[in-house]
């Protein structure tokens, strides 16, 4: 009788435990609200589509024809090693958190310095990785936030921008790369947008680049020793962004990137006896973004934003001509670095039909290595759908632009479209490799939309500056009018229409869903403020002032009313379309408090909403476990109110 009960619990058990496996159950860290059970079978149809890998170019080192990369094994982008074009990628750092940038001791190339932050805080810590032993050391406090970390030329110190003195305020510090306690304030400054931009050759100096706002920012030349600064980029008559300085071989110069005098970052040569200016770049109507010097001082390359794809181009300084360049890859190109002592040039590609993945090319033959060949789930990436830009008028006649992917032929007649709106606001939407977004178009016939409205970068400061403070709402008009275009198109349904973003793009979704309730099915905010008032007051201290300039200042009465009244918190009423809100518990950008108030005004509405945070990620979900139920659960939010 005994064995038959013991019998009969084991399959009571294994009935049960069979049962909790036909869904998928949100991991520990996940508090999941308003979310129906997820079938289990639901992760076999999408799995693929959440295991695309990318590869981001971190650093060469200084002595061999090797690289360090940024790359996903398992949960988080971690370091790892490359030692040849294809080769295998051997993992260095194993942390459970994401690894934020990797660079090389810049002579020796026995270590390299890493950076990393716990949770999604971006109280992000220096740390340096011995290559011999695998030791790892700890150079910041540990409790600070410590960005821009930049190696001298010889190898011996690290500057960086920290917030240890007042928690706030960005100073410029300085450490002996191998002892921790060395570590010294060089430049007190008030406000949190101060970065290094790069050591003079000698050691002696350091370029440091404030920013105010997109808009405005200003280098300074700082003596390492005495802390001497002098500004190189004074204020002029009009309102002007100086970035990406880098010294000449000889320290007598400084290229940089500046709008001054243009509509576009052009790419300028400041000489630093005359102070004289000449601009590299005139006849250039795009963005120059990157830049990068060879070390022998021979060679600028520097990557312009071409309506949103990556051109690169390459300068011969002695000449300041440009010079025939093979054609590459089309889509987004970053991270610029020349290999030490070649005509090596390294950078990462992200394709529409692939993901990122690092390249170098030799400007001594033209040749292009591609060093990485990320994974792509199993899935044939080369039949994707691919961009096509499109233009319409907005409200105010002005023309906006964005990047429209139609699902594949079997999918007839009328598509949904789904409206992304990228973050920033100073951002862009550009063509690169979707990822997990291709399964929308490619298994469920879904017409993806990506937005470029005013405030976006790339299209000039002008534009850039159109929902600066109480010209916020013209850029919601904007997503309005583009749903009038949709109206227009025969293969499109404008009776199903979603509306998602992150960040900034989520504050955008809010507004959308709160302005224009009836002509959307469902919205999907990710890490998005619900009312700017509420957000600058509550933003973490070192950013507060940049995004006051772009948002405006609550401080001010009549500003604060301005926010108040256009804020989606103040008018989620309004909502009665399902929504899904995601947030990070421990976001320094945009506190959950922003996304938790929306979900509880809306739900007294009776209108549906799902409610996801995760209380180990920070300003959206880094970790694949999180992001993975993420999916899922979007999903099935898209199935039920878009689709149906």
């Amino acid at each position: 009788m005994k064995r038959l009960s013991h019998l009969f619990a084991v399959l009571l058990f294994s009935a049960a435990a069979f049962a909790q496996s036909d869904f998928i159950a949100p991991n520990e860290n996940l508090v999941a609200e308003g979310i129906p059970k997820i079938p289990a079978a639901l992760a076999d149809s999408v799995g693929r589509y959440s295991e695309f890998r990318a590869a981001f170019f971190a650093s060469w080192h200084p002595t061999r024809r090797e690289m360090l990369i940024e790359t996903r094994f398992a949960d988080t982008n971690q370091v790892h090693q490359v030692k040849f074009p294809g080769g295998a990628r051997t993992q260095l750092t194993f942390f459970p958190d994401r690894i934020a940038g990797a660079a090389y001791e810049p002579v020796r190339g026995d270590s390299f310095l890493f950076v990393k932050d716990v949770g999604g805080g971006e109280f992000f810590q220096i740390y340096t990785y011995d290559l011999k032993t695998g030791n790892i050391t700890l150079l910041t406090d540990g409790k600070s936030r410590n960005t821009s970390a930049r190696w001298s030329y010889q190898g011996d110190r690290i500057a960086y921008g920290s917030t240890k003195r007042s928690g706030d305020d960005v100073d410029i510090w300085v450490v002996d790369a191998h002892d921790a306690a060395s570590a010294r304030m060089v430049m007190q400054n008030q406000s949190g947008g101060w970065s290094v931009s790069d050591w003079s050759p000698d050691g002696k100096q350091l370029l440091i680049n404030n920013d105010i706002s997109a808009a405005e920012s200003y280098v300074w030349l700082v003596d390492v020793d005495s802390g001497k600064k002098e500004l190189l980029t004074p204020k002029g008559s009009e309102e002007a962004a100086h970035n990406n300085a880098r010294f000449s071989k000889d320290g007598k110069g400084v290229y940089m990137t500046s709008d001054e005098g243009s509509e576009f970052q052009r790419l300028v040569y400041l000489d630093l006896a005359s102070r004289k200016t000449t601009v590299l770049t005139p006849s250039l109507e795009w963005d120059v973004e990157e830049v990068a010097l060879s070390q022998d001082g021979r060679w600028l390359a520097f990557e312009a934003n071409e309506d949103g794809v990556s051109k690169l181009h390459v300068l011969e300084t002695k000449t300041n001509k440009e010079v025939t360049m093979p054609m590459l890859p089309v889509g987004a190109i970053s991270g610029l670095e020349w290999r030490k002592g070649s005509r090596e040039l390294a950078f990462t590609v992200s394709m529409a039909s692939e993901p990122d993945d690092a390249f170098s090319l030799d400007m001594s033959n033209g040749k292009l290595e591609r060093w990485t060949f990320s994974e792509t789930g199993g899935l044939n990436t080369s039949g994707f759908s691919s961009p096509q830009l499109i233009h319409w008028k907005s409200w105010d006649d002005r023309s906006i632009s964005g990047f429209l992917y139609k699902p594949p032929a079997r999918f007839t007649g009328k598509h949904p479209v789904m409206i992304a709106i990228h973050g920033g606001p100073e951002g862009q939407y550009r063509p690169d490799f979707l990822a997990r977004d291709n399964y929308w178009i490619n298994e469920l016939g879904i017409a993806m939309m990506y937005p470029n409205v005013r405030g976006s970068t790339g299209y000039g400061k002008t534009f850039q500056k159109l929902d600066n403070g109480m010209l916020r709402e013209g850029s919601y008009k904007d997503i309005n009018t583009l749903i009038d275009w949709i109206q227009t198109q025969p293969d499109l349904d404008a009776n199903k229409i979603m509306v998602v973003g992150g960040s900034y793009g989520g504050f955008m979704t809010l507004a959308v869903a709160t302005n224009y309730n009836d002509r959307i099915c469902c919205s999907v905010d990710v890490v998005g403020p619900s009312n700017l008032v509420t957000f600058l007051e509550h933003t973490s201290g070192y950013r507060r002032d940049l995004r006051r300039v772009e948002y405006g200042d609550e401080r001010d009465p009549k500003m604060r009313a301005y926010l108040e009244s256009i804020a989606p918190a103040n008018k989620a009423q309004n909502i009665t379309k399902p929504l899904f809100v995601v947030a990070g518990a421990n976001d320094p950008r945009v506190p959950a408090s922003e996304s938790q108030q929306m979900v509880d005004i809306v739900r007294k509405n009776g209108t549906p909403v799902w409610w996801l945070e995760a209380k180990d990620e920070g300003h959206g979900f880094a970790k694949k476990k999180n992001r993975d139920f993420q999916f899922y659960a979007t999903v099935e939010f898209v199935k039920e109110y878009l689709l149906k």
